[in-house]
């Protein structure tokens, strides 16, 4: 991995300009990218260390070093987590979910309403968009106050989740919604929103107490329910997950089982 790492930086250097890049000098070159010299500068490391680096003659980056060479390169996400792995290291983990659905998704959405309920959630199991099929669908599903888009929050204070999935269904949901919520404080240890969703919950719901005291964690990335809709009474849907992890939202489909 050393080598694959050294090639790395050098490729990424070769196909830098110095207008791009504050902070580096700017002098005539024969040769095209950053030299040396200007991207350990920007960097803010010794250029002895830099091309010790290159050679692949330096022991492992520290994540700070790592850090420091993504912001100079200008990495995207995608490629700065390529940089974390060649150098051996776990890619940074996201210190929040982004708030905002790309553009493209909330098209997708409007473009889906009449074949299937679609929502958005976020890494924090709020509850981003929705179609207005799954705004029907999902229409037993409600809650006010600070924690009103959690579906965890909602999953466990809705009195009418039965009438949305069954008293079988109910205690699988609730039991799935807590595992979910375990992982996502795992995710993000030191959130205080979803401690204090934690907390509200242990608070007023029994029913999470029980659930959450199961030490299950949750990474559900399909399922089959059966749900009452609206108009059609009780069908069965494939539901299905997709990811963004660039900003950890989840795409949640909810496919009409041709049988029913």
């Amino acid at each position: 991995m050393a080598s694959e790492f050294a090639d790395y930086l050098r490729h990424r250097r070769a196909a830098m300009t110095p207008p791009a890049v504050p902070g580096a000098r700017m002098s005539r070159r024969r040769v095209p990218g950053l030299r040396r010299q200007e991207l350990a500068e920007v960097a803010g490391i010794s250029v002895e260390y830099y091309i010790r680096l290159e050679q692949g003659r330096a022991p492992s980056p520290s994540r700070e070093v790592l850090t420091a060479l993504a912001a100079a390169f200008r990495l995207s996400a995608v490629e700065r987590d390529h940089l974390f792995r060649l150098a051996g290291e776990a890619p940074p983990e996201l210190a929040s979910p982004h708030a905002v659905i790309r553009p493209g998704m909330a098209r997708l959405l409007r473009g889906l309403d009449d074949t299937m309920p679609v929502t958005v959630h976020d890494g924090r199991l709020d509850l981003l968009a929705g179609n207005a099929s799954a705004a029907k669908l999902l229409k037993p599903l409600t809650a006010t106050g600070r924690y009103e888009r959690n579906i965890v929050y909602q999953i466990f204070t809705a009195e009418a989740l039965p009438e949305l999935v069954g008293e079988a269904g109910a205690e699988q949901l609730t039991r799935i919604a807590a595992a979910e919520l375990r992982g996502a404080l795992s995710r993000y240890p030191g959130d205080p929103y979803l401690r204090a969703l934690r907390t509200e919950l242990a608070r007023t719901s029994a029913t999470f107490r029980n659930q959450f005291d199961r030490g299950e964690v949750g990474a559900t990335r399909s399922a089959v329910k059966r749900m009452h809709h609206p108009t059609r009474g009780w069908t069965t849907f494939d539901i299905e997950m997709l990811h963004d992890p660039e900003r950890d939202h989840w795409l949640m489909l909810y496919s009409l089982r041709d049988d029913t």
